[in-house]
């Protein structure tokens, strides 16, 4: 680690500025490994309380727009706000079920006040919440990071598909497995520049191969506009009522759970000492920028896990590189056709890049875990339990549809039910009764770094 800074100057991998042609390539295929999530939450939410397409499309372009702005603060960062790490921020998909719920009864009015007074609070919180850093020791960083990988993986599969089982054919599967081994290859026989972009380079070679074959559309780049304004409340003036700030204020708290486990994830990845302080920044940029978001007519944001994979597997850990791509996001935003450009990149071309990327989280993850003393069963059960609560989403997506609405907000996502089980049973196991030197003799079991100890 200290000969890499030498090697720099002293200066951290993670605060490296790259030359303007690469951060604008790695930039770029972190855009591109991130849009299905971005345009998923709206295309939702807007199918469940029936907006008209001329909305949806206007929704996805703010949301293209926010999600540049959300970026910028977490990896630049300002004042007491931002990371300053290689954070990607997305629309977390946590909120889905709520704002279809509150859309139903309050309209879009109705989810951006509940949006922006929610944001306002995790601002608030965002401090006391980091104090809790040492209930992320490595046991609980590494099983989440795992699940992270692992429970994106039957996404990846069903973009494989084509994204509706019932439609699955052939020549998705198979260019799904064209563009698999086209990024193996090029990781295989390239090992700089090359071999790090091989997502972005995947992702072009599919859509040619897939334009070439007539498997991609590209009919709304035709009918999109060429210039796109986002503007403040365009449907109207924020309504708050009480049930909907609650039910979203709910929804922050997990997307602090998840997003302080990826900004340990990313710690981890990036070697990079990760503080109480640099969790409370990185917090409050999830709440600034989700109370602006209610202003811009987006949704609540959150560390977006599907690129912790991209990090790791390119080890490119530049926080620039991730700011060219909010920069890139923010151009989306006003060219409503270049943003339909991005968004006709075919499921399954996605799909064969999501299996690479996907999976390399979850080794992150399993590196993570080689760490713990796992001979230890209080470990081995705090792991095996957690992995088990985390795939149940994945597996039987339906397991938890007759629970009340509290429990199905918190536990189907896997990644946030792996966060609060993994939490729990360590505080059982590890913490309760026992002394700290005990604890940390299990398999680091209540210190996540030196530092993190100190400053709690």
């Amino acid at each position: 680690m200290a000969e890499e800074r030498d090697r720099r100057g002293g200066v951290h991998p993670v605060d490296e500025v790259l030359p303007p042609g690469r951060m604008a390539a790695y930039g770029l295929q972190h855009v591109l490994a991130m849009y299905a999530g971005i345009v998923a939450v709206p295309l939702i939410l807007a199918t469940a309380i029936g907006l008209p397409e001329e909305q949806v499309v206007y929704i996805i372009n703010a949301s293209f727009f926010m999600c540049g702005v959300a970026m910028l603060i977490q990896a630049i960062g300002f004042w007491k706000f931002g990371a300053r790490l290689p954070i990607v921020q997305g629309t977390t998909f946590a909120s889905v079920t709520p704002m279809i719920l509150i859309g139903e009864v309050y309209g879009l009015p109705g989810i951006y006040g509940s949006v922006m007074v929610a944001g306002l609070l995790t601002v608030l919180v965002a401090p006391y919440f980091s104090k809790l850093l040492r209930f992320f020791p490595p046991v609980v960083t590494g099983t989440v990071i795992t699940i992270i990988g692992v429970s994106l993986m039957p996404v990846a599969i069903r973009w494989a598909g084509g994204g509706d089982p019932s439609a699955e054919s052939f020549s998705n599967i198979g260019l799904a497995f064209a563009v698999l081994v086209f990024i193996l290859a090029l990781t295989r026989l390239f090992s700089g520049f090359l071999g790090r972009v091989a997502i972005l380079l995947g992702l072009v070679f599919g859509t040619v191969v897939a334009t070439i074959f007539g498997v991609a559309s590209f009919d709304t780049v035709g009918t999109s506009s060429w210039v796109g304004v986002t503007t403040p409340f365009e449907f109207g003036f924020p309504t708050f009522a009480i049930i909907p700030i609650v039910s979203m204020c709910l929804v922050m708290l997990i997307v602090m759970v998840e997003t302080t486990a990826d900004i340990l994830a990313i710690g981890e990845i990036t070697e990079k000492d990760i503080e109480s302080n640099d969790v409370a920044r990185g917090l409050r940029a999830d709440g600034l920028s989700t109370a602006v978001a209610g202003v811009f007519n987006a949704f609540p944001f959150t560390a977006f896990a599907q690129n912790v994979g991209l990090v790791r597997f390119t080890n490119v850990k530049s926080r620039f590189v991730v700011a060219t791509g909010g920069i890139i996001l923010l151009i989306l935003g006003f060219f409503p056709k270049l943003a339909a450009l991005v968004a006709s990149i075919p499921l399954p071309v996605l799909g064969g890049a999501g299996l690479v990327l996907f999976g390399t989280a979850a080794a992150a993850g399993i590196q993570t875990l080689s760490r713990v003393d796992l001979t230890d069963n209080r470990n081995l059960i705090i792991v095996a339990v957690s992995v088990a609560f985390g795939v149940i989403p994945a597996m039987v997506p339906e397991f938890y549809a007759g629970f009340p609405e509290s429990v199905r907000i918190v536990f189907e996502s896997g990644i946030t039910a792996a966060s609060v089980s993994a939490i729990l049973l360590n505080i059982v196991f590890n913490i309760l009764g026992r002394s700290e030197s005990q604890a940390t003799h299990s398999g680091d079991a209540t210190a996540h770094t030196p530092r993190a100890r100190e400053e709690v």
